[in-house]
């Protein structure tokens, strides 16, 4: 893997601290002084402490990432929203587990990712998701090709600078246009399922009201924390349950799964320096829904 910027500061910088500027962690930088890989300034290898100069280019090379022995690959259809050297956003169906557990087998979208880099013989073959969803939410998912990406992204998902919106539609109509769920979430014992309580982990989930019907509302969801299954617990603490969820009270007649879909996601490219931004149509099981 092989990635180069060019240094727009005004004064000389030493190359960690400019990493640092663009996300990459202590970790990271570490590996690639101690073997994993090397730097270059101006296609010179240099020292890890060199200063790098206004306008000069920086590079660093870091050794390949071969598949994970313990990630079968699977070639299975994987639907490619964007695709760059260090990226991957894919939508994910719903029914398609994120990553291989007891019940889902050798076929997840970890899987599918890992066989198609496999097939386009790509330099680094071990994938790394960096959002992940509930194996019946279907929408978007942000895939790192390689360690290095992984580094930079980290500190704009711990500081929930990367935006994930999300649209459902949940039972009933809710009254107000827009609202802010802050309730606590915890696992039940013995169960997958997590409910609101005051012992549970701090969980804030904001909505707006998209369109409303007979017995039904469609609202725009972002999470400003990640607690697992965090938009279905709030929502049925509401008495608002996510149509078709089974496990949060949702009616089942006509859905088998929960109307959700992560439909927009948007992140400060650290590569290239720029905004990257995208939003998928919402799956035909939610026209179904709203114009029963």
């Amino acid at each position: 893997m092989e990635n180069t910027w060019i240094y727009r500061g005004q004064e000389p910088i030493k190359i960690k601290k400019y990493l640092q500027t663009l996300g990459m962690g202590h970790r990271m930088f570490n590996d690639i002084k101690n073997g994993a890989g090397e730097f270059q300034v101006d296609h010179r290898t240099v020292r890890p402490t060199t200063k790098i100069l206004p306008n000069q280019p920086l590079t660093i090379k870091v050794v390949p990432e071969f598949p994970n022995p313990d990630v079968q690959p699977s070639h299975g259809d994987l639907e490619i929203v964007f695709e760059d050297a260090n990226w991957l956003v894919v939508n994910k169906p719903a029914g398609l587990a994120s990553i291989p557990g007891p019940t889902t087998g050798d076929d997840t979208l970890l899987n599918r990712v890992t066989g198609y880099l496999m097939d386009q013989n790509s330099p680094d073959q071990r994938p790394h998701l960096i959002t992940r969803l509930d194996r019946f939410t279907s929408g978007l998912l942000l895939v790192a090709k390689h360690q290095v990406a992984v580094s930079m992204i980290s500190q704009q998902v711990q500081q929930h600078r990367m935006v994930k919106e999300y649209q459902a539609i949940v039972e009933g109509v809710l009254e107000n246009d827009h609202g802010l769920i802050e309730e606590p979430i915890a696992r039940v014992e013995g169960q997958a399922r997590r409910e609101v309580r005051t012992s549970g982990q701090i969980a804030k989930t904001e909505y707006w009201v998209e369109e409303r019907g007979k017995d039904w509302t469609l609202v725009r969801v972002r999470l400003h924390t990640g607690r697992t299954h965090q938009i279905r617990v709030h929502f049925s603490y509401l008495g608002h349950p996510l149509l078709g969820d089974h496990l949060y009270g949702g009616q089942t007649a006509q859905f088998d799964h929960q109307l959700l879909c992560a439909s927009h996601i948007a992140f400060d490219d650290p590569f290239t320096l720029k905004r990257r931004d995208f939003t998928i149509k919402l799956p035909a099981t939610f026209a179904q829904a709203m114009t029963r």
